[in-house]
């Protein structure tokens, strides 16, 4: 039988300053959710508009480092429940093509302080806001047209209806920034990188570890993060100048992936191949960077990925979260004026979120490294940050660019 979700408690309004301000968001990941969170705290009518028919569940696993990421959690009130659903992932070991292993990673190392699933994030998140938030899965916008007084929107399923404020959180290829801000063309730093994500039953008997394989351009790992132990996720990284992998569809995805990963050295690397034949779950994508001028124009704001998204390495999950807590607390303060807020909201987040995507930069050579020699190179540098001398001073400089933000108090 499948268990049915608790009555939702409906969030008491801390104030009613945005009362009388309509807002739609585009996307029910993180970013979205975080962001009507605070808006109904502050008295909006919120609506979230989702393509996918339901929540994404599962997803990799994000993590949060940093005292401004300790604080937004906290102001979102969702501390306890994170770390109630965190991975308690542990080692991660490096290995040669027979399986020896080569270097043991600590758990800090890829986990920050505290690391949790995003699709369980994401849950958290909805289930705090689903009675005072109307959401609607299954649609997107269509098309979105605005005057001085709001926005008329069109859905590709859905009725037209009109809005105060339109906010795109959806993602790196975010259709809201598409019809306001022009095409992806213009923003999408392709990073010479793919990533890719599958679920595989855990033959190699995997509890809450993880296994790493590299050759010249491409890397394997197998992981199991807990919650289901006959279950593991395979995650796959290659080297590619292509920049329209990710436009294919799913069988097309799984040829290139098979075609790339064909031969690999690694005793486990077949089995978990075969695996990507009937996997439903198919996560595909571009390592790449979003970089827009500006993060608003007129009634439009856009917000986490789909303003400054980096598909992997830039910290964008906490970033997401401390952005959704700046705009709304910017919109609070300006009492619902979207251009003192939207300027605001700008200088407050822009520097900083740019300053996290930097750190995707090399993540797609570190991971999967072009020559051996540079494999050997990345996994001298593995043993190194992961020693005790080292390890508080690698802890801090992942953390400073997290923690390059002190949040305001909107009152």
């Amino acid at each position: 039988m499948t268990q049915q979700p608790a009555p939702a408690t409906p969030i008491a309004p801390a104030d009613r300053r945005l009362a009388d301000l309509t807002v739609l968001i585009s996307g029910a990941g993180v970013a979205g959710p975080a962001l009507a969170l605070w808006l109904v705290r502050y008295g909006a009518r919120v609506t979230v508009v989702e393509k996918a028919p339901a929540l994404r569940e599962g997803g990799f696993a994000v993590d949060f480092r940093g005292a401004t990421h300790r604080a937004v959690l906290r102001r979102t009130g969702i501390w306890d429940e994170v770390h109630r659903r965190q991975t308690h992932m542990g080692r991660q070991t490096v290995v040669a093509a027979d399986d020896r292993e080569r270097v043991d990673l600590p758990a800090f190392f890829m986990s920050g302080d505290v690391e949790i699933l995003r699709g369980d994030l994401s849950h958290i998140l909805y289930e705090r806001t689903r009675a005072d938030v109307e959401y609607v899965f299954g649609d997107s916008v269509a098309s979105l047209t605005e005057d001085s007084e709001g926005v008329d929107v069109t859905f590709e399923r859905g009725a037209p209806r009109r809005f105060d404020l339109v906010v795109g959180a959806d993602g790196l290829h975010s259709r809201t920034r598409r019809l306001v801000f022009g095409e992806e063309a213009r923003y999408l730093r392709h990073l010479g990188h793919y990533v890719a994500g599958f679920g595989v039953p855990n033959h190699l008997g995997l509890d809450r570890t993880a296994r790493i394989y590299t050759e010249p351009g491409r890397t394997m790992m197998i992981s199991n993060y807990g919650g289901d132990p006959t279950r593991a996720g395979v995650a796959l990284v290659f080297s590619s100048d292509r920049a329209d992998h990710h436009r294919h569809g799913t069988a097309r995805r799984k040829e290139i992936l098979a075609e790339r990963f064909a031969g690999m050295a690694w005793k486990h690397a077949a089995t978990a191949l075969d695996g990507l034949r009937s996997a439903e779950d198919l996560y595909f994508d571009a390592i790449a960077q979003i970089r827009v001028d500006r993060l608003s124009q007129g009634r439009v704001a856009l917000l986490g990925d789909a303003g400054y998204g980096a598909t992997m390495g830039g910290i964008g999950t906490g970033t997401a979260l401390v952005s959704a807590y700046v705009l709304a607390g910017e919109l609070a303060a300006a009492g619902g004026d979207h251009r003192a807020a939207f300027a605001a909201y700008e200088a407050e987040i822009g520097a900083y979120a740019k300053n996290c995507q930097k750190s995707s930069d090399r993540v797609g050579p570190f991971l999967a490294p072009p020559t051996e020699r540079r494999i050997r190179s990345r996994d001298r540098a593995y043993r190194l940050l992961g020693s005790r001398p080292l390890a508080g001073l690698f802890k801090k400089l992942t953390e400073r660019p997290a923690g390059g933000l002190t949040l305001k108090d909107y009152g």
